[in-house]
């Protein structure tokens, strides 16, 4: 840590864009396909009523139900360059200790998709948490 908000801020994104693409480099080097590595899309489920808000691991959210958030995050939930702006202010939020509103999730198989709160996953696996706060919505089948 520097001591600058705004620069631990910016190194951060740097290390977890670089990590991005050394992934992708190795992964093409390797000959594996490019889509092992990108984000699973779900289906959007039906949303019944409110959903209960508890703390979740963040290795089980293993995907999203918006396929335009899949573009932004490899499976790692690392960011690419057009997510920038956003987690910057999410990692400031987080490092000035404001409290950030849980993520959206619902249940797939035996882990989450995020319906909201990408960058702040992100952030979050970049700042070395094990869990995050999430309203999970359980789907009626």
């Amino acid at each position: 840590m520097t001591g600058s908000a705004q620069m631990d801020a910016e190194r951060a994104f740097a290390r977890e864009t670089r990590a991005r693409r050394r992934s992708a480099i190795w992964r093409r080097l390797r000959g594996v396909p490019a889509n092992c590595r990108r984000l699973a899309v779900y289906d959007d489920p039906p949303r019944p009523g409110a959903p209960a808000v508890r703390e979740i691991p963040l290795a089980a959210i293993t995907g999203t139900v918006e396929p335009s958030r899949a573009k932004l995050f490899d499976d790692r939930f690392r960011p690419a360059a057009g997510a920038r702006g956003r987690w910057l202010r999410v990692w400031l939020a987080e490092h000035r200790g404001l409290t950030l509103p849980p993520i959206s999730v619902v249940h797939v198989g035996d882990g989450f998709a995020v319906c909201d709160g990408h960058h702040r996953v992100s952030v979050a696996r970049a700042r070395g948490a094990v869990t995050i706060d999430a309203a999970v919505e359980t789907v009626v089948a």
